[in-house]
This record gives structure tokens, C-alpha cells and sequence, in this order.
């Protein structure tokens, strides 16, 4: 089944473990990434193993990224296009099929390895490569794909490939390359005023040796990165032939919906299947160690015959646990407040407490598969195809080149289709397996796509702070529990005694990555502590943190283009409130400023909320701007609703009725504005996240007194102070 990816490649393998081989003459360095092509490459016109351009002039680019509503396919192309200098118009784009090929081999330039010296840079992105090939990643997730594929992959690829292209062409008339000029996706010669479409010089360019380091483009001359070109994904959606996991059928498939063992480690005792036997349309009940499966030609008709069965699950020993014993250790865990300093002539403690929060993705979790005899084919949507193609070869004791898996569209991420969260895939091909070689599509309700997540972790923290008679900060302490990175608990503030120390408490509530991961718990904890210093102080929030960013001037920045956006300082009426909160995270910093109204009975309303970010540049205006507005709106719902709470061991939310999201009439007016700075590339889709919740507590503080420090704010009742 996976032939072609055996033999297709060239080069793969002819370093030993990916790295560099010292030669007679010094270093002899790895194959570079991009020469990784296939075997017929020349015949037909694939110049990288990213790029291939057809004789119709079309430029096809893979990304070995998903498209889950993000848009990073479109950002990638368009950096790859940049460097090609393509015509934009003949660009498309495809996501790369799931093979060890198209590993993410430049994942930990974006984690912070970007600063590789050039000598060691081949060796490196080689040997990442052939790392993530063998660890199963080919991952979209952390804000990586345009630092780390783009910046490191895609420009590269389109760069070389222009160089390619203008060698085919001087070649060809004879002529020397430097004298050749590439725009528009043609090659011109000016002195003879000869020119050639890339599509008529593809198979010739080819044949041509991949170049090594080839000559990027200075920022100021791009044309098509910094603007807002069409997205590729947005015509499929708009005219529906776009394919979700959901969506997918083949000839003569049957459904299954699954009832879980509703606390995490249960198995299934026993069931009585007579119920659902006796149902139209039924044709299996798949018994499975924690779960029961109901097969039918319908998933109607196999929801209404799991409905009539009524599964006895074990408890693993956790039905004692809830969200008050959980929250009751986390207390005890962190011990007295963090000692201060005994000349401070102010000292304030608070604890903050964010709970567990599901990912409600729109698209729930889906899996279809075909098991026969020693192959099987699996159809899902995942944010990395491989690690999914591994689950689903260990699931059914396959060699993973005998399993082949088809990614579609995501209807949401935010990382519960991340690596090891892949519970619905190894479900889905185990029931598939039970109905072989007829294929099943296994779909999860709502029910089950809230009760049985990888939720995003529950948390507190418990800080104390110190103040000098004139309200400089001396000290800034915090104890927390729920996990925590120096990322995530990190403040870029000049006070004299800081530390965050970590204290365990273990529960068995399975957990996840969530949207900003880590940084959302202590976004929350650490901007809203130091806004409460800040009011200890006397002083304003906003000059307050200013005055302490001296040694941070990308920080500064932000937080000053934030507070002009929002008008900071300038009057507003009785009951309403500005909040203002500055975090970094996967390498940009946010700051962000929220403006609330609240009734005097304690009515919210959020009016506006304005972002100033600072991601080193953009790629794609329109999409840093969709992403940063939905970051916004996504930590809204988290802050102002959602919840996910424990008894006896299980999930108590069900459905959009008890885990409820924002409607569209309660979202506020967003404003947001890029800063561009000469940091590296850093992340989008996550970094929006972190400040909104302490911004939006802050806020509320000013208009009303309440300070909130437990999410979501609805369990605080806001009636003014």
C-alpha cells in the first residue's frame, strides 16, 4: 500500500541518522530537505519536494500542515510563491498525504532552534526531520507552520526553485543567469528579449541540482506576503465541496454510535445487546474493553438502539472524585502564601482559580475506517495524520505501512485532534475491525465529544506581592498548581524578587493541549495579580506595568499601542471599565484592553476589546487579523461561560445547554493592530488567548469594584461593590 512512499524518494536515506558525516575535505552535510523528490521528478516538473509547476503554468504546492479554519495552508503558499515570484493566481495549494516523508522537519526551528549556526543548518533541519519521521509527527499545533515550515521550509523551497527555473531558462538561450529576471511566473531574458512561462521551462529546470542556500528576498520587496490574497480554502466552503471527516462516505459503509465508560479508566462490566439486536437496521453490537458500540445502516438507528441498552461500566476507583476534592488538594498542595519581604510597607495576597474546559470543537470527533485482513484504510480529520496513522496500525496490530489515512478540512482543533488525543481513531478502527472488511463510519454525538475530552487542565495559583511607601514593587511570588512552564509564568516586569514554583496535585482527569496550552491558566493569574498590585499601589494599571518594562521594549510597545487603540485614561460613564493585560507566548506578545459595561444589578456586557500584537510580521494580513479575532472570542466564551466540572468521577456538562458558547449578539466590537519588529516569525493562532481573561476580570474591577478571580466570571455575581 505505501510503495510509492518506499521507493519514491531519493536521497532519504544515504546520510547515517540524519545528520552530517564528516569527510576528507570537512564537512559533507545532509541532503537538503527540499531535494527530497520523487524518482520521476523531472518528467513530472517537481523542482522541490515541496514545488512542482505543470506545463499549463500551475504552480502545486504540499503543506504538510491541515487547514482547520486557521488558514495557514494559504500563509505557507504564499511564502513559497513570494520567493518563486509567482503569479499568485496560478498558485494552489494541497495538503501533503500522510507519509514519513512530509514530517515536520523544521518544528524545532520554530520552537526556538532558529538560531542554528548557517554551517550546522542543514544537518540540523535534516536530522529534525528524520526525528519527527520516526517519532510520527506531522503536526499542526503550538503556532509552528509559518515559523517553522514557512519561515524555514516554504520560502527556502520557493527561493530554490526560482533559482532552478532561471538556470533551465539561461541554459536554454544560451545567456548567463544573472542577466535573466523571473516575475509572474515566467523567466525573462531582456537583451535578447527572449521569456519562457515557468510551466514551459518545469521539466528542464528539473533536471537541475537543488540549490543549497539560495538568495532570499529582502522583506521589502514582497508583493503578495503583507497583503490579504484570496484564501485558498474559502471557495470549497463557500460553495459546500469542501470535505470534512463528517461529510465522507464510500460504497456500502455502515455507522456506529459509542457509549464510554464515563469515568476516565472504567471498563465495560456488561451489557445486554438483545435490546439493539432485535432493532431495524442493526447489524452488530461491538463489545470493546471501556466502551459499547452499536452498528446499524443509519446512525439514527444506531443512536435510538445504544439509547435502549443500558452498559455497566467500573469506576477504576475514581467515583469519589469531583471538582471540590479536586480543587480541596490543589489547596493543600500549594501551602502557605510565598514568603515576602519583611521591610515591604505593603504586602496583598489572592489565589485564582481557572477550571477544567473542554475544546467544543463544531465538527465532532469522527473516524472512518475499512479494515481487510493485513490492510486498512482510515478516513479522519486530524491535526497530525501520522501519529493518527500509527494509533490506528497499533490499534489493529498492523505494520503502519499497511495502513494508509486520508486527512480532510478540520471543523475546529484548538488541540483536541492533536498527537495523543487520538482516542476516537483507535475506537473507530476497533469497531471497523469488529465489521470487517465492510467499513464503518464510528461518529461521536456532542455528548460524547464533551464527556470523554482531553480537557484543558483545571488550575490555581496562589500569589503574594510586595510594595515600597512609594508603591515600587519589591516582590512577586506565586505558588501554583495544574502545571506551568517558564513560557506560561513568565512576567517581562523589572521587580527585584520574582518566582513561580510549581506544587503537585494529582487527580484523574485526562488532559490535553487547549488553545495557548499552559499560558491560558497563568495569562489569567499573573495579569490580573499585578493589576491588583497595581491598585495596591495607588496607581494606574497601565502606567503601572509601563513604568516596570524599561528592559522589554517590544513588551512596551505593545502595551502602549493597546492603551492609545482603547483611549485608555480618557472618561467613561458610571458602570463601565477599561482592563489591560500583556502577555507573550510561541514567540509574540499581545497586549490587549477590554471595555465593559456592568448594570447595577450586575449585568455584563462586553462593548469592545482592542488587540495590539506584536508577531514579528505578517504573513497574511486578513488571516492574523481572522485569527486574532478568533482567539478573542474563543478565550471570551472560556472566560465568561465555560466550565467543565466533576461527580463521582465523571463529567457533568453534556451539550452546548450546560457548556454554553457566546452568540453572536453578545460578541463585542474587536480592533486589533500588528506591530512589525525585527523578531523572528511567532505564532498567531494561540497568542490572542492568554491576555483576554485578565484584561476582561481587570476591566471589571474598574467599573464595578468586583475583582473576579475565579472563572468563569458567571459564578461571580457583579452587582457593583
Amino acid at each position: 500500500m505505501n510503495k510509492w512512499s518506499r521507493r519514491a524518494f531519493i536521497g532519504a536515506g544515504t546520510v547515517a541518522g540524519g545528520g552530517f558525516l564528516l569527510g576528507v575535505a570537512g564537512f559533507t552535510f545532509a541532503p537538503s530537505r527540499h531535494s527530497l523528490v520523487s524518482a520521476d521528478a523531472a518528467a513530472k516538473g517537481q523542482l522541490t519536494t515541496w514545488i512542482t509547476i505543470t506545463p499549463d503554468n500551475v504552480v502545486n504546492i504540499l503543506i504538510p500542515h491541515c487547514e482547520m479554519g486557521q488558514g495557514t495552508p494559504t500563509a505557507l503558499a504564499m511564502m513559497a510563491a513570494e520567493e518563486l515570484e509567482a503569479d499568485w493566481s496560478l498558485v494552489r495549494a494541497q495538503e501533503a498525504p500522510a507519509q514519513d516523508e512530509y514530517a515536520n522537519g523544521y518544528i524545532i526551528r520554530a520552537m526556538g532552534g532558529g538560531y542554528v549556526p548557517a554551517m550546522l543548518g542543514r544537518g540540523v533541519d535534516y536530522g529534525a526531520y528524520k526525528a519527527m519521521a520516526w517519532f510520527g509527527l506531522m503536526v499542526t499545533g503550538g503556532s509552528t507552520a509559518v515559523r517553522g515550515t514557512g519561515e524555514w521550509g516554504m520560502r527556502v523551497a520557493g527561493a530554490a526553485a526560482k533559482e532552478m527555473l532561471v538556470a533551465a531558462a539561461a541554459k536554454q538561450w544560451n545567456v548567463p543567469a544573472s542577466e535573466c529576471v523571473a516575475k509572474g511566473s515566467r523567466v525573462a531574458h531582456a537583451a535578447s528579449g527572449k521569456s519562457a512561462s515557468y510551466g514551459e521551462l518545469a521539466r528542464a529546470a528539473a533536471t537541475q541540482s537543488v540549490p543549497t542556500s539560495p538568495t532570499l528576498k529582502n522583506p521589502d520587496s514582497f508583493t503578495i506576503r503583507r497583503t490579504s490574497t484570496k484564501r485558498l480554502d474559502i471557495p470549497s466552503k463557500v460553495d459546500g465541496s469542501a470535505m470534512y471527516a463528517i461529510d465522507f462516505t464510500t460504497p456500502g459503509m455502515l455507522y456506529a454510535a459509542l457509549a464510554i465508560a464515563p469515568v476516565q479508566g472504567g471498563k465495560l462490566v456488561s451489557v445486554d445487546t438483545t435490546p439493539a439486536d432485535a432493532m431495524p437496521g442493526v447489524k452488530k453490537v461491538v463489545k470493546l474493553d471501556e466502551a459499547v458500540a452499536v452498528v446499524a445502516d443509519s446512525f439514527w438507528r444506531a443512536r435510538r438502539a445504544l439509547a435502549a441498552l443500558k452498559p455497566e461500566f467500573s469506576d477504576a476507583g475514581h467515583g469519589a472524585v469531583s471538582t471540590a476534592s479536586i480543587f480541596a488538594a490543589f489547596d493543600q498542595a500549594l501551602g502557605p502564601a510565598p514568603a515576602l519581604p519583611k521591610a515591604a510597607a505593603k504586602t496583598l495576597t489572592a489565589d485564582y482559580r481557572a477550571p477544567f474546559l473542554a475544546h467544543a470543537t463544531m465538527e465532532p470527533m469522527v473516524c472512518t475506517a475499512k479494515v481487510d485482513g493485513d490492510q486498512a484504510d482510515v478516513w479522519a480529520g486530524v491535526q497530525d495524520p501520522l501519529n493518527a496513522r500509527s494509533v490506528a496500525a497499533k490499534a489493529l496490530d498492523l505494520n503502519v505501512d499497511n495502513v494508509r489515512l486520508t486527512n480532510f478540512m478540520l471543523g475546529g482543533g484548538f488541540g483536541r485532534r492533536l498527537p495523543f488525543t487520538f482516542d476516537y481513531v483507535d475506537l473507530g478502527v476497533r469497531v471497523a475491525q469488529a465489521m470487517s472488511p465492510t467499513p464503518v463510519k464510528t461518529i461521536w454525538t456532542r455528548e460524547n465529544d464533551i464527556q470523554h475530552d482531553y480537557y484543558r487542565g483545571a488550575a490555581m495559583s496562589r500569589h503574594a506581592g510586595a510594595l515600597d511607601a512609594n508603591g515600587t514593587p519589591l516582590a512577586a511570588h506565586s505558588n501554583y498548581t495544574g502545571g506551568g512552564n517558564s513560557e506560561a509564568v513568565f512576567m517581562p516586569y523589572q521587580i527585584a524578587e520574582m518566582a513561580a514554583e510549581e506544587k503537585k496535585a494529582a487527580h484523574p482527569i485526562r488532559e490535553g493541549q487547549w488553545r495557548s496550552v499552559l499560558n491560558s491558566q497563568h495569562g489569567f493569574f499573573k495579569e490580573s495579580f499585578i493589576d491588583e498590585m497595581a491598585h495596591a499601589a495607588g496607581k494606574d494599571p497601565f502606567e503601572f506595568r509601563r513604568s516596570l518594562l524599561g528592559e522589554q521594549p517590544r513588551f512596551k510597545a505593545a502595551l502602549e499601542k493597546a492603551a492609545a487603540m482603547s483611549g485608555w485614561g480618557t472618561p467613561l460613564p458610571p458602570g463601565e471599565g477599561r482592563g489591560i493585560a500583556v502577555c507573550d507566548s510561541f514567540g509574540t506578545i499581545c497586549a490587549e484592553v477590554v471595555h465593559v459595561a456592568v448594570s447595577p444589578e450586575g449585568q455584563l456586557k462586553v462593548v469592545h476589546v482592542y488587540a495590539a500584537i506584536d508577531c514579528g510580521d505578517v504573513v497574511h494580513l486578513d488571516g492574523a487579523t481572522a485569527q486574532a479575532e478568533g482567539g478573542i472570542i474563543f478565550a471570551l466564551s472560556a472566560a465568561l461561560l465555560s466550565e467543565i466540572t466533576i461527580d463521582q468521577g465523571r463529567v457533568v456538562q453534556t451539550n452546548f445547554r450546560d457548556y454554553p458558547m457566546i452568540h453572536i449578539a453578545d460578541a463585542p466590537k474587536i480592533t486589533t493592530a500588528f506591530i512589525r519588529s525585527e523578531a523572528p516569525l511567532g505564532g498567531m493562532g494561540e497568542p490572542p488567548v492568554p491576555p483576554l481573561a485578565p484584561a476582561l476580570c481587570n476591566a471589571i474591577f474598574a467599573a464595578t469594584g468586583v475583582r473576579v478571580r475565579e472563572l468563569p466570571i458567571k459564578k461571580t455575581p457583579l452587582k457593583r461593590a
